[in-house]
């Protein structure tokens, strides 16, 4: 278990996967924290927020000052999180439509990401999807949303041994390693965030 002082509660993270695919690398990795938490860190907790209901961003939408039942539902629990995980992928240069949209639906007014601790993990080919994670940090910047810078976690997903079975499950033991880093670094920065010690 983990050695450090335990939070006075438990940190709740949302996880946001670009990746729509049931069996993707992405769904696979945010599966891996979430079990990673449970049996080895104190007082923190992973909900994977599905993201694929949610309609293409169009204001139309928005009647009365209220959001789609969809978007609404999204929103309140990004409110709710201390702290997010996202699972990157990487589509030419950069993070997926899927992402993109729901970081633009919790941008409406209120931006429901403001002033809050953020991690954001890939895989992928030679760089591991690296190039998503910079988008995505750009976009962090104005939405007020402060991401970790170390570690960082890429994972190239075609190199050998395998690093996902079929299922897009992780079974790399060192790849589990760094991912725990990363939860406890996310851990860290966001107690720091809230004024914990």
């Amino acid at each position: 278990m983990e050695s450090s002082s335990s939070p006075k509660h438990t940190i709740k993270v949302a996880a946001i996967s670009g990746s729509l695919r049931k069996a993707s690398f992405h769904n696979g990795l945010i599966r891996s924290a979430i079990e990673i938490t449970n049996q080895s860190i104190d007082q923190m907790s992973i909900e994977h927020i599905d993201i694929s209901s949610l309609p293409m961003l169009n204001t139309d939408l928005e009647t009365d000052d209220k959001f789609p039942p969809e978007v609404e539902s999204f929103r309140q629990k990004i409110l709710q999180a201390d702290c997010f995980l996202f699972a990157s992928p990487e589509f030419n240069y950069t993070v997926t439509a899927s992402l993109k949209n729901a970081i633009d639906w919790g941008s409406r007014i209120p931006n429901v990401w403001a002033d809050k601790a953020a991690a954001v993990i890939s895989a992928g080919g030679s760089f591991g999807g690296g190039l998503s994670q910079y988008s995505l940090r750009q976009c962090g910047v104005y939405l007020d949303l402060h991401f970790i810078n170390k570690p960082e976690f890429f994972l190239n997903a075609f190199e050998y041994p395998p690093k996902f079975d079929d299922d897009g499950n992780l079974i790399d033991e060192e790849a589990k390693e760094r991912l725990k880093a990363v939860l406890l670094a996310l851990k860290a920065f966001t107690l720091r965030l809230q004024g914990g010690s």
